[in-house]
């Protein structure tokens, strides 16, 4: 569903909607590589996310919020729009800075071991635009990347 704002537009990934089945397919790709159980959706993951979003592209702003009791995973593309399976395999790449027999990352790691956290089991996610800037964010229930715990 499309919201027209007076600073852009929100798409919020809703359940059965051709965005919500691509980036719903897109993490249960990367999960089942590792051999996790795939993620459901959540309206609700969704809707907070879509908050978020808009509130990243009104303050001009990139950071994950404070206080969040869900995992988080943001991308942000300039003068360009991402699909979700583009967002979704960008933090994928992720995993080839993860080693995991010695479950350590050299590099950037976080995005990936979110997605593949065995103990998370839902996500929702959601865009938000403004001129020549998308955000996408999508929330976990349960959140992962615990300091010291394997993602799987």
């Amino acid at each position: 569903m499309a919201v027209s704002l007076a600073f852009g537009a929100v798409m919020l990934a809703q359940t059965g909607s051709s965005q919500e089945k691509e980036m719903l397919a897109a993490h249960n790709a990367v999960r089942k590589r590792v051999g996790v159980p795939p993620l459901v959706w959540s309206a609700q993951l969704a809707r907070a996310a879509g908050a978020w979003a808009q509130t990243l592209v009104r303050n001009g702003k990139f950071e994950h919020q404070k206080r969040n009791p869900y995992g988080e995973n943001l991308f942000e593309a300039m003068g360009t729009t991402a699909s979700p399976t583009e967002v979704v395999d960008s933090w994928a790449e992720e995993a080839k800075n993860y080693k995991y027999e010695k479950n350590s990352c050299s590099g950037t790691c976080g995005h990936y071991t979110q997605i593949v956290w065995r103990g998370t089991k839902e996500v929702g996610c959601a865009s938000a635009t403004s001129g020549n800037r998308q955000v996408w964010a999508c929330e976990y229930n349960p959140p992962g990347n615990y300091v010291g715990q394997r993602p799987y």
